[in-house]
């Protein structure tokens, strides 16, 4: 976004389901990783009553499936994702060293389903009555980086993913990919406080 041969910033926001149904699987599955990133709201969690090695297999093998769904680009699969049935479209795992983790999240394809897109439908209805302000959100914090390092901002992209997280915050979850809890994120001043150290280290 900018003039011709001026320096351009992407931003893509969104409740991603695919990112939902990540996180829903994590906690009804007892994952802790990443552990600095807290659970959602109103999902209980599971009591781990798994061996450890088996806990750290299921760990593993959802790192790789969080890596891919919050970064495809940069994480891809070593080898061919295949469809896990119970969840139509929405979920494919490597088709090979997934084994654990495709036998663990058959059980709770409804309910994962259900949650993920509920949550992407209230962020796109909440999204919808901010028209324009979404953009202005942005522009204002790089506008303000500018007027303070006396220069134009570099050129950059930034994926924004809006949660139902039990903990206000923003954190980062990939290398161009920042969570912002869903309270945080309707708060235009605290809003705006939060994105500002992002907007510094990436332009």
């Amino acid at each position: 976004m900018g003039g011709a041969g001026a320096p351009e910033w992407l931003i893509r926001e969104d409740a991603g389901q695919p990112v939902l149904l990540a996180l829903y699987l994590r906690q009804v599955l007892g994952i802790r990783s990443p552990e600095e990133l807290p659970q959602l709201r109103g999902i209980p969690s599971r009591a781990n009553d798994r061996s450890a090695a088996a806990q750290e297999a299921l760990e593993e093998q959802w790192r790789a499936y969080w890596a891919m769904t919050v970064e495809p680009q940069a994480h891809p699969s070593t080898v061919p994702l295949e469809l896990v049935d119970e969840f139509g479209l929405s979920l494919a795992l490597p088709s090979e060293g997934a084994a654990e983790l495709r036998r663990a999240v058959v059980p709770h394809a409804a309910e994962a389903l259900a949650f993920a897109k509920a949550a992407n439908e209230r962020y796109r209805k909440e999204a919808s009555h901010s028209t324009g302000t979404t953009y202005r959100a942005y522009a204002g914090a790089i506008a303000e980086h500018e007027r303070q390092v006396g220069r134009r901002a570099h050129s950059f992209e930034l994926n924004v993913q809006v949660l139902p997280l039990g903990q206000r915050g923003l954190w980062w979850i990939g290398s161009l990919t920042i969570a912002v809890t869903d309270g945080l994120r309707g708060d235009v001043a605290a809003f705006d406080a939060a994105i500002h150290p992002i907007i510094a280290e990436l332009a």
